[in-house]
């Protein structure tokens, strides 16, 4: 397993811990990442991603819904919610990881954690998410 990918799975597993716990940020990622003697680059791309979601939650939710046709987010299961909160998260503020490997990474989240259906729901929010960004509009 990759750093990034290692780094994207520990965010997911501290923002379900956030949402599902009721714990504040700085309470979750001193518990969750206690002990793990990670490299540092997968340290901080982990409590990067995992911070700046949190930090941006009602924007990401709103965006989320906003193509997620007849689905709330509050309705969606939680790991669903937050494996696209991660992947948003990152596709706005991590330029440098191209959209397509961000949403691969995203259903290989919902893959290992979700439920089956979740792949196909994951991957079509997603990419309808991703064409709607000014990022990935081709260059005239």
């Amino acid at each position: 397993m990759g750093s990034r990918t290692k780094s994207r799975e520990l965010a997911l597993q501290m923002l379900y811990q956030w949402e599902v716990g009721s714990h504040p940020p700085a309470y979750v990622e001193q518990t969750f990442m206690h002990g793990r003697n990670l490299a540092p680059d997968v340290d901080a791309f982990a409590r990067s991603l995992f911070s700046g979601a949190v930090s941006e939650v009602t924007s990401l939710d709103r965006t989320i819904a906003g193509h997620a046709e007849h689905w709330r987010t509050e309705r969606m299961p939680a790991v669903d919610r937050n494996i696209l909160r991660l992947a948003l998260y990152e596709m706005l503020h991590h330029p440098e990881t191209p959209g397509a490997v961000v949403i691969n990474e995203a259903i290989e989240l919902a893959r290992r954690f979700a439920a089956a259906d979740s792949v196909e729901f994951v991957n079509g929010v997603l990419d309808a998410i991703w064409k709607s960004l000014p990022q990935a509009q081709p260059k005239a």
